[in-house]
Parts: structure tokens; sequence; C-alpha cells
């Protein structure tokens, strides 16, 4: 059998559909983060480099049951972090970082669940 076009071996395997879930996915978070307030988008901001510096291999961020007191103490850090914000929302800034951390690390999670399916 003889075929006019050139067919590549590799995308007789590859599927593209597996990869476009994520990335809608990742479009619409980064769309929603977008409406953030500006204050939030700091606090998402140092969340993220908190999550970035703890996302490797063997991490506490991908136990199964991550050690909630580890979790209240990184987001004490982050509060010293983003001290100058708690002067108008002190009641709630503790509360805002502990949602952005858990939220933070729930996408990771799923992020990284599902990627491990394929392997």
């Amino acid at each position: 059998m003889y075929y006019d076009k050139f067919f590549p071996f590799y995308v007789a395997y590859a599927n593209p559909a597996l990869y476009d879930g994520e990335r809608i996915q990742e479009k619409e978070f980064q769309m929603m983060k977008s409406y953030y307030p500006q204050t939030v988008q700091q606090i998402q901001k140092r969340v993220e480099e908190e999550c970035e510096r703890m996302d490797y291999e063997g991490s506490m961020l991908y136990d199964e049951y991550p050690d909630k007191y580890m979790l209240y103490h990184i987001c004490d850090q982050i509060k010293k972090d983003v001290t100058q914000v708690q002067e108008r929302h002190r009641g709630y800034l503790d509360e805002l970082i502990q949602v952005l951390l858990y939220q933070e690390i729930s996408r990771r999670r799923c992020r990284r669940h599902r990627c491990h399916r394929y392997f």
C-alpha cells in the first residue's frame, strides 16, 4: 500500500485531545484570577511562589493527607510577608490566605494526579 502524503509515525499515536482539557482548565484559572481584586492578586502571587518552592517529588503538597498544622504555618508565613495589606482587612486576611493556598494546592494535586494516569 502506498500513501501519497507523508504520514509521520508519531501522529498515529498522539492524541492531542488528552491535553486540551488541561489547557482549557489552565486558561480558565488564569481568566478567573485576573478578576481578583488587586490586594488578592498580590496575595495569590505570594501563595503561588510558596507553592512553587514546595513543588517537588515527595513534597508534602502531594501527601494523601497534608498536615493541617504545616499548612497553617505556611499561611502564617505568607501573612507575615503581606502585613501591609493586613491593616484594612485584619480579620479576613488569615482566612483569605488559607483559602487561596488550599485552592492552589488542590489545583496542583489535580494536575499531578491527572498526568500520572498516562505514564
